[in-house]
């Protein structure tokens, strides 16, 4: 079958991304490019096809330097920045699967569970605001927002998160070599956010057949999926650009079944329009993180594609982007087909150290 390629992003603006942690240099990547647009880069093996160059999301007040990543890891690793020694931002966002933990929704200190469950962590370095309903406007905010939640880390202020990181001479002697100073909230969400930005997926068979021109790295199926994605099944209206995410709010109905709607964004804005909407989230590695929706109700892409070719849950405030798709069961496969095509790497090589600061 011919399929006609077609660019995520706009024409000219992809550039292959750097993955490796060693690549982001002491001096500092990022900061001096504006945001979202791309930067010229040096050719490396860890470059990864599909994806915009990093660097130039990186915030000014933020570079990226190697040890500050590694300080992140830690952080993000280890279970002492909890009030219980119990939770790590890696309990909901494992390696293992994606950075996502495969849950439902996400279980914090005591066993407590949330309302909601955990997106990836990957490819956040491009993202516009932060949770389901966008209530943090930098990667550095969602970094520290769990540690001060009572169902999650379970610290009651940052104060006490804090004092607590103080007492460990490892973090303090690491903190002052990062920042030259002692150990802050603000800092502590700046090295977590720089691990975080580290977290990147492309390269995948979706990449390579549409940029790198390799006609064999999609099966037949998930060519007509990927057609049907681009038409018919119009999942671009949200899954679009490179990361195929709008980073926008959509109302698709979920919860509207049951008694307990959750608002969604409109907890953040008050703005009626915004009742029931949830961010796209990203498709890349789409297959690694079940189960799926901000509630965890599917457990398979399958299912997935059946509830939005049903055209939602209708509801006073459903999105009029979501209406039947009259996708037959064919079609609904080859859907699926191309949505599998979709995981990559550059994300492998984040695992937890073997140990942390004393």
């Amino acid at each position: 079958m011919a399929t006609k390629r077609v660019n995520w992003w706009t024409a000219g603006s992809g550039i292959a991304a750097i993955a490796m942690v060693a690549l982001w240099t002491e001096s500092g990547i990022g900061g001096a490019g504006v945001q979202g647009q791309s930067q010229p880069q040096a050719e490396s093996q860890g470059a990864l096809l599909g994806l915009e160059d990093p660097a130039a999301y990186i915030p000014a007040d933020n570079p990226q330097t190697a040890k500050k990543i590694e300080l992140g890891r830690m952080l993000f690793f280890d279970k002492r920045l909890s009030k219980t020694n119990t939770v790590a931002c890696a309990n909901c966002h494992m390696p293992t699967v994606a950075f996502t933990d495969g849950q439902a929704v996400s279980q914090g200190i005591n066993r407590l569970q949330g309302g909601r469950s955990a997106p990836t962590a990957i490819n956040r370095v491009y993202g516009k605001a932060q949770f389901w309903d966008g209530r943090a406007l930098t990667l550095e905010e969602q970094s520290i927002g769990p540690l001060i939640n009572p169902v999650e880390h379970g610290f009651l202020d940052c104060d006490e998160m804090t004092t607590k990181m103080k007492k460990i001479g490892g973090y303090k002697q690491l903190f002052k070599e990062v920042f030259g100073e002692e150990i802050t909230e603000k800092n502590i969400g700046k090295a977590i956010a720089s691990f975080q930005r580290t977290l990147l997926s492309g390269n995948s068979p979706a990449d390579r057949f549409d940029v790198g021109g390799d006609e064999q790295a999609l099966t037949p199926s998930a060519q007509r999926g990927l057609e049907l994605f681009r038409g018919k099944a119009r999942c671009t209206r949200c899954h679009s650009g490179f990361s195929f995410s709008d980073e926008k709010f959509h109302n698709l109905g979920i919860g509207w079944d049951t008694n307990q709607v959750d608002v969604g964004r409109y907890m953040v804005t008050k703005n009626a329009d915004d009742i029931g909407a949830f961010k796209t989230p990203t498709l890349r590695e789409v297959s690694r993180t079940a189960p799926y929706m901000h509630d965890g109700r599917f457990g398979t892409l399958e299912e997935v594609v059946h509830f939005y070719n049903q055209g939602g849950i209708p509801n006073p405030h459903l999105d009029n982007t979501v209406i039947p798709l009259e996708l037959n069961e064919s079609e609904q496969r080859d859907l699926v087909a191309f949505l599998r095509s979709l995981n990559g790497e550059g994300w492998q090589h984040a695992t937890a150290p073997t140990e942390f600061p004393r």
